[in-house]
């Protein structure tokens, strides 16, 4: 039995969380799966601040660029600049594949770059992707 890990999904689109959770629960993903809705919500959890001050460090993160607040790009160069976070694991899941975004976010250290695809069996097939190679193959760090 593989471990349980924790993802954080840094995502606005309520239709996107929707279906990255039922394709979760569908699948029988066992691992826990918090949300963020914004870039400024996801730092406050990433660090465990106020209302996230039980929040688990999450393992791995499901990042948008074009979030609120504060965007995917503002988040990646904030989290890159702390120490024991830049460990973390970041997935870029964005609807661009504009070669500017693709280039600025391996620049501020993403570990991957991923478009979101339009239709759902592709989106599923993404999503099964990202959990099977970042939490079933790889080595994360404790």
């Amino acid at each position: 039995m593989k471990p349980e890990h924790t993802i954080l999904l840094v995502e606005d689109n309520p239709a996107d969380v929707r279906l990255i959770k039922e394709t979760f629960k569908d699948f029988k993903i066992s691992n826990n799966l918090s949300v963020a809705k914004d870039g400024v919500e996801a730092m406050a959890f990433i660090k465990k601040e106020g209302v996230f001050s039980g929040a688990p460090r999450p393992d791995v993160i499901l990042m948008d660029l074009n979030l609120p607040k504060k965007s995917g790009f503002e988040v990646l160069a904030e989290l890159r600049q702390i120490p024991v976070l830049k460990r973390i694991p970041v997935v870029i899941l964005s609807t661009s594949d504009s070669e500017q975004d693709i280039l600025k976010s391996y620049d501020l250290h993403a570990n991957c770059f991923v478009t979101k695809p339009v239709g759902l069996d592709e989106f599923i097939k993404i999503v099964m992707s990202i959990e099977d190679f970042w939490l079933s193959i790889v080595k994360l760090p404790s």
